[in-house]
């Protein structure tokens, strides 16, 4: 059997799917990656085979302009503007981008780019033929490469949110299209309605949001390669507390929501060792650290997490199925839709809490780091999370099932 993975440009949207693609590998059948050329080392470094013919407009501008439209409609909390798509700055009031006129100015290059990301998408698919697609919910160039040769596609989810959330929380994950953008390859809408397959890896108690068919399939971590923090010289019967950043979160909301100077100093006031994993800049920026916090540089959370009591995170897909599986305790200190969701429904599992960031001083911080290492419950909850998570089909028993569906039994 033939599957095409299609990938946007994120990592952490996409590495989810790397145990299947090696479960698919090791069961002989072809995988080969749809992806940007800036995707092709980490893709290859996966293990996976990268087809770099991918385009389309760059991640960073288009999170960007989601949030100036969330904050358009009203669903931007937080006591500073939206970052300006373009220039990555503050806007000073919500109208100073006009997108009409952005997509006048643009069209050739940025809109021209989407163009030739789906007609090599498709080019890709109707010269290998593939027997099944597989793509992250951003990766549209995926739902339409299957449509184009008429396979069928699944989607691959990365977490706690779906791809029919409730309309309360202003958020759509699975892109949308006017009408009549996918006519040139004669395929109709790719909205979130044309999603009938998705790969579920959640437990039951965080279950995404969805009106397709759920394919259930235990989370593997895979937070890229690299090896685990140096030494361990914890001392006996002194909890671990991990704190992870990702250079994402200023990026796309602005440098305001840099929350770790007040993570760490809120934890320094604690009983516990901290364990910082962030990018040598955001480190960088903490400069000296408190005695008892240890910086460690682009760290794999899978391998960071044995062993903590708690983790301190910003929200993120990755870091809280990752931790979901460690079985470890969490708090999310977000500074986005998606991210808060992901804290929020951690929360209401009763295996973590959830600060949104602009409240996340050092005060909140310690308090609620305090909460989930002194009460018995949320522990009890994150250990329950994890044997539910790992009781699901592993991504070795999923490959039977997707190739019933492809017609290759």
């Amino acid at each position: 059997m033939r599957v095409l993975f299609a990938v946007s440009s994120w990592p952490g949207h996409y590495y989810p799917m790397v145990p299947l693609g090696w479960a698919l590998q090791a069961a002989g059948h072809d995988v080969r990656v749809a992806c940007t050329p800036g995707q092709h080392a980490a893709v290859s470094a996966a293990g996976l085979t990268p087809v770099p013919v991918l385009d389309g407009m760059d991640m960073v501008f288009l999170t960007r302009l989601r949030y100036l439209w969330d904050a358009q409609a009203g669903h931007w909390p937080y006591p500073w503007q939206p970052l300006h798509p373009v220039t990555g700055q503050e806007v000073a009031g919500l109208r100073d981008f006009d997108f009409d006129s952005y997509v006048a100015a643009h069209t050739a290059t940025t809109f021209g780019a989407m163009i030739r990301s789906f007609d090599a998408a498709v080019r890709l698919a109707r010269d290998w033929r593939p027997d099944l697609v597989v793509h992250d919910p951003l990766a549209v160039e995926g739902a339409l490469a299957a449509a184009a040769v008429k396979v069928p596609a699944v989607t691959h989810l990365w977490g706690p949110v779906g791809t029919h959330e409730p309309a309360a929380t202003g958020l759509q994950i699975v892109p949308e299209y006017p009408a009549g953008t996918f006519a040139r390859w004669k395929v109709g809408s790719l909205g979130p309605d044309a999603v009938t397959h998705v790969v579920d890896v959640c437990p039951p108690a965080l279950a995404p949001p969805t009106t397709a068919t759920r394919l259930p399939v235990r989370f593997v971590p895979y937070n890229g390669p690299g090896a685990g923090p140096p030494g361990d010289d914890r001392p006996a019967g002194r909890p671990r507390v991990c704190v992870v950043w990702g250079t994402s979160t200023t990026a796309m909301s602005g440098p305001r929501s840099f929350a770790l100077p007040d993570i760490v100093t809120a934890l320094a006031g604690l009983d516990v060792e901290v364990v910082v994993t962030a990018t040598a800049e955001d480190l960088d920026r903490l400069g000296p650290l408190p005695r008892g916090v240890r910086g460690v540089e682009r760290c794999p959370l899978r391998l960071v997490l044995p062993g903590c009591s708690a983790v301190v995170h910003h929200g993120g897909a990755g870091c809280t199925m990752t931790a979901v599986d460690a079985g470890v305790p969490q708090l999310g200190v977000s500074f986005a839709i998606e991210q808060a969701l992901n804290a929020e429904r951690v929360a209401a599992a009763g295996a973590g809490a959830h600060l949104p960031g602009h409240l996340a001083g050092v005060d909140t911080v310690r308090a609620a780091v305090t909460d989930l290492l002194d009460k018995p419950a949320y522990a009890a909850a994150a250990r329950a999370l994890r044997e539910d998570a790992r009781a699901r089909p592993t991504p070795a028993d999923l490959v039977s099932t997707l190739a019933g569906l492809a017609g290759r039994p």
